[in-house]
């Protein structure tokens, strides 16, 4: 692996960390701050970063890149211009974790690629298993953003 293609990796690991730290900061209702950011920077430079590999063609990686950066504008916006207040929370945790969500389904994809017994099983990706996989995670995502929207309030929430 070249070195650009390793720190790609590794931020987009990060970034899928701090994706799980946040999203359980939605449903326990607990801001976490520090972990927002991690997962808005480390996220947008997996998108930044995604588009300098190498590629002769556009790819649905790079689609998917482009619709992560929308995301995650609306995400900063959100969070950062207005606060999380009223509507923009809502907004804010449903840009959270759908930027959140692509990374997790690049990974499903990248793991069918690379690891040799998912490989086996879903060789072209059109198979069952990683259609099972790939429904697995958006149930997983609808229910963390419904149990997010009910539960994550961030002014009522009091400081430590």
């Amino acid at each position: 692996m070249s070195p650009l293609l390793v720190l790609h990796v590794v931020i987009s690991l990060v970034a899928i960390a701090a994706g799980f730290v946040i999203a359980y900061g939605f449903v326990c209702n607990r801001r976490l701050a520090g972990w927002n950011a991690v997962f808005l920077v480390t996220t947008i430079a997996t998108s930044a970063t995604g588009f300098v590999l190498p590629a002769d063609r556009f790819t649905p990686a790079h689609a998917f890149g482009i619709i992560s950066f929308v995301a995650l504008g609306v995400a900063l916006w959100a969070r950062y211009t207005k606060s999380e207040v009223g509507r923009w929370r809502a907004v804010y945790v449903a840009s959270a974790l759908f930027a959140f969500y692509l990374n997790m389904f690049v990974l499903i994809v990248q793991m069918f690629q690379k690891l040799p017994v998912l490989k086996a099983l879903a060789p072209t990706q059109s198979e069952p298993p990683f259609a099972i996989a790939q429904l697995a995670l958006l149930v997983a995502f609808v229910v963390m953003g419904t149990l997010s929207l009910r539960r994550y309030h961030p002014a009522s929430i009091v400081a430590a």
